[in-house]
């Protein structure tokens, strides 16, 4: 009779199969080890307090380095997962956002100055901003269609089904944290070279009431006029704007004061329409994305390493 190998049966079985006997065997490898478990667990906890307090000081004393290092990093670490996984999909839309977006911030540091630049600037940073959040919630949807069974009806594997909504969420997630720190920048260096704004002191030239201080264009709309492809908007310290160039400096540029005097603005009266408030929450959770993915694999990293050191495993 023909002995059985082990392996054979490991080629017989299912994925789900194969991931639960590889799920018991490393329960078998780790029993008896609950004290050193245990301390692991605190180790990790105690340097994730550590980290946070570290970050959100950082943040608030140097806020400029803090966004560069934590931009790079968002563009660097997901990069190198890539590579390593053989994620080619991802690494041809990675290829083509980063040469288009390199494109459009070397217009927007350029000195002159173009006259069209700002409204590009702003016009491919806002597509990037609505395109991610138009799949992020494809990629949502997707995964509760599958939570909730409906893919049986369409006779979609659940593995497919899932696989393409965490794809979808993440991709839109990921390209709306890029967009939003790129315009961020794009935005500073316009708006200073412009001279209507200066992040730190007083700015260089006086704004005249029919000039937008984003894009330095004269506004050919009056407040109380309905424009016939934007509208202008007046803030509440009597300044005004286009109505892209202000979104797009408040809602994708991540800024909450004037362009020009630097007062407070109150991003929920600028929401004319309920749907657009969403923005605002989308916007939040792009904030707490770019903490997960740019210096979760760090603190993972200084937690193995400290582990190693104390002869954890």
């Amino acid at each position: 009779m023909a002995a059985v190998h082990p392996q054979d049966d490991l080629l017989k079985m299912t994925h789900r199969e194969n991931w639960k006997l590889q799920h018991e065997r490393l329960h078998l490898k780790h029993r008896g080890h609950e004290a050193m478990h245990a301390e692991m667990v605190l180790i990790l906890i105690a340097t994730l307090v550590v980290a946070q307090i570290v970050l959100v000081q950082w943040k608030q004393r140097h806020h400029r380095s803090y966004n560069l290092v934590t931009l790079v990093q968002m563009w660097v670490v997901p990069l190198y997962f890539t590579i390593k996984l053989y994620w080619w999909r991802f690494l041809s839309m990675w290829g083509m956002f980063s040469v288009v977006t390199s494109y459009v911030i070397f217009r927007a540091t350029r000195k002159p100055l173009s006259c069209r630049t700002p409204r590009m600037v702003y016009k491919w940073f806002l597509l990037i901003y609505k395109l991610s959040y138009a799949v992020g919630v494809l990629g949502y949807l997707a995964i509760m269609f599958t939570m909730f069974g409906f893919n049986v009806f369409f006779r979609i594997k659940a593995e497919d089904s899932m696989d393409v909504g965490v794809i979808m969420l993440f991709y839109g997630l990921y390209y709306g944290v890029m967009g939003r720190d790129f315009a961020e920048i794009c935005s500073d260096y316009m708006a200073s070279t412009i001279g209507y704004y200066s992040k730190g002191g007083m700015p260089s030239r006086s704004l005249s009431n029919d000039i937008c201080a984003v894009c330095g264009q004269r506004i050919l709309v009056d407040v109380e006029e309905e424009g016939f492809i934007e509208d202008t908007y007046q803030l509440s310290c009597g300044h005004i704007f286009h109505e892209f160039c202000i979104r797009g400096w408040c809602i994708v540029g991540k800024k909450q004061t004037c362009p020009y005097c630097n007062e407070k603005v109150d991003l929920k009266r600028m929401m004319n329409n309920p749907w657009e408030k969403t923005h605002v929450l989308y916007g939040q959770l792009l904030d707490w994305l770019r903490y997960l993915v740019a210096w979760q694999p760090i603190i993972i990293g200084v937690v193995h390493g400290i582990n190693f050191s104390l002869g954890l495993e």
